[in-house]
């Protein structure tokens, strides 16, 4: 593919299996500076980001993610931050009381820009010869997190991401995803376009597993079912509550 950037993407996947090699500080620190560039709603700024290279703390946070092996293993871990706290200092200078984060529209604000930012640190990256996972499972104890961190109110740890030189001898194949004319719907949503496939899918992926010797990976109908069936990260709601975030459309 001619386009390197569209090349890049394509390729996208996680790394999980590191060399042991450092993340070189000027890199750690252009990927970062990229990120500040991300777009954010109405320009508020309201993702900060907290830069982890401490190996007790990386460790720390692994247990708290479930004692996840690619987090303990990694050069460097990134916890995206919703920073309401920063908005909040802005808005009393402006004179007025935020509200924002005690609504919906504010909790959406602050996942959407923490994964638009994800994105950007991870794009980056891989532009520069890294490898990333990104860590939704900080969410799994919100509380431990904010102690780590020390994450004052009206923030909250929303997706982390590691950093690190991969191994070239145990990286991950391109996974599949679900039929492209079910996913890029024209004009109007197509449930039954969605369905199938969904059950196309399915088979795709039980056949990428079973080629790469990996017979006891789930399908994808298993795998979702597995986690969707519940609600896995079950202390969510209230830690936002004790951090002074609400889900409403009035104030």
């Amino acid at each position: 593919m001619s386009n390197p950037v569209i090349a890049q993407l394509s390729q996208r996947r996680c790394v999980r299996n590191f060399s042991g090699e450092s993340v070189k500080p000027e890199d750690l620190d252009l990927i970062q500076r990229t990120a500040q560039q991300a777009p954010t709603s109405i320009n508020g700024q309201q993702i900060t980001l907290i830069v982890t290279r401490d190996k007790a703390t990386i460790r720390r946070i692994a247990e708290i993610a479930g004692g996840q092996p690619q987090v303990a293993t990694a050069d460097v871990f990134i916890t995206l931050v919703m920073d309401f706290n920063r908005t909040r200092e802005a808005v009393s200078l402006g004179g007025q009381e935020q509200v924002i984060e005690r609504s919906a529209e504010g909790l959406m604000v602050g996942a959407i820009d923490a994964g638009i930012m994800l994105n950007a640190i991870q794009t980056a990256a891989a532009s520069l010869g890294y490898g990333t996972t990104p860590i939704g499972a900080v969410r799994r104890d919100p509380q431990a997190m904010i102690e780590l961190l020390k994450l004052p109110k009206g923030t909250f740890a929303v997706v982390g991401t590691t950093i690190g030189v991969p191994d070239k001898g145990k990286m991950a194949q391109v996974k599949p995803r679900v039929p492209f004319a079910s996913f890029a719907l024209q004009e109007v949503y197509d449930a039954k376009l969605v369905s199938e496939g969904v059950r196309s899918y399915d088979k795709t992926l039980r056949q990428w597993w079973d080629a790469q010797g990996m017979t006891e990976m789930p399908s994808y109908a298993r795998a979702t079912a597995d986690y969707y069936k519940q609600v896995y990260f079950p202390k969510v709601a209230a830690s936002l509550r004790s951090q002074g975030f609400e889900f409403s459309d009035t104030v």
